[in-house]
């Protein structure tokens, strides 16, 4: 008997594409549209990626208005794919509402939930229940791969909490340029300080020099020693930021994309593991 044919599958971005293959093995095949070190909030599709949407028979997406094109172009094609959002069952954290943040976006959710492991291990969940349903030939190795992967998600969650632990509660601040790490603040005891773009996307555009003046008066006033650049944003607004505050720029942090093979962002295990000991050393000197 031959195997049956691998199930075609969509990721909007390459976080979620590698969540997807590990969970899906060789059962699935996975074309991911935002690559590595891609910026999702700020991509444009391709009559390629469209085509590929068109032929998914499972599209996976983060929702929470991180694909806004996706879901125009899921419409727009018509694609008959079973669309799953992995967010799903994932309570949303909203903005701070301070006049200097956030102001373009008032009405915006925090999309970037996999900065906290422990969610993670919910959209991990989501994506076994979709192949098993989409799949259930197959329901069994998506199961054991699944339940394999959540161990090591488990393993890392504990992992992030005992090394930002080692950070006294007044250290753990946190600059970057998106907001990205609300989630990881939650979970693991950090105050998001401010964002050099205000905003959970990063095609805001640059801050004022007002908002600049009131963000470099926060970290002088908290006593931050460093600022957090990413890995798909131009650094330049980061740059400023800490030259006008004082402050070192650490190390580059993997925050919306995976970095390329090789790099210490190749997966999300790695991406994570390095980010925590940056942030950790950054801050702990």
């Amino acid at each position: 008997t031959f195997a049956a044919e691998s199930v075609k599958v969509v990721a909007s971005y390459s976080i979620l594409g590698e969540l997807v293959e590990r969970v899906g093995g060789d059962a699935v095949t996975v074309r991911t549209l935002v690559g590595r070190d891609g910026d999702a909030h700020t991509f444009a599709p391709t009559p390629v990626d469209a085509a590929a949407v068109s032929d998914a028979r499972v599209i996976f997406l983060n929702g929470m208005g991180f694909e806004p094109w996706l879901v125009k172009m899921i419409a727009a094609t018509r694609t008959k794919a079973t669309v799953v959002t992995v967010t799903a069952g994932i309570k949303p954290l909203r903005p701070v509402l301070e006049a200097h943040d956030h102001h373009h976006c008032v009405s915006d959710v925090n999309p970037h939930v996999w900065h906290d492991v422990r969610l993670t291990i919910r959209m991990v969940e989501n994506i076994r229940d979709a192949l098993v349903k989409a799949d259930p030939d197959r329901a069994d190795g998506y199961r054991q791969r699944a339940t394999a992967y959540l161990a090591e998600l488990a393993n890392l969650d504990e992992w992030v909490a005992s090394e930002t632990a080692k950070l006294p509660a007044a250290r753990r601040k946190l600059v970057t340029s998106h907001d990205t790490f609300g989630y990881f603040a939650v979970r693991y005891g950090f105050k998001v300080l401010g964002t050099a773009l205000g905003s959970f996307s990063t095609d805001a555009p640059d801050p004022s020099a007002k908002e600049m003046v009131a963000l470099v008066h926060r970290i002088k006033a908290a006593g931050v020693p460093a600022v957090f650049c990413e890995n798909m944003v131009n650094p330049k607004v980061i740059a400023q930021l800490a030259r006008t505050a004082g402050v070192r720029v650490a190390p580059m942090l993997y925050t919306d994309a995976l970095g390329p093979v090789g790099s210490e962002g190749e997966t999300y295990l790695k991406l994570m593991r390095h980010n925590v000991t940056v942030i950790v050393n950054a801050l702990g000197n």
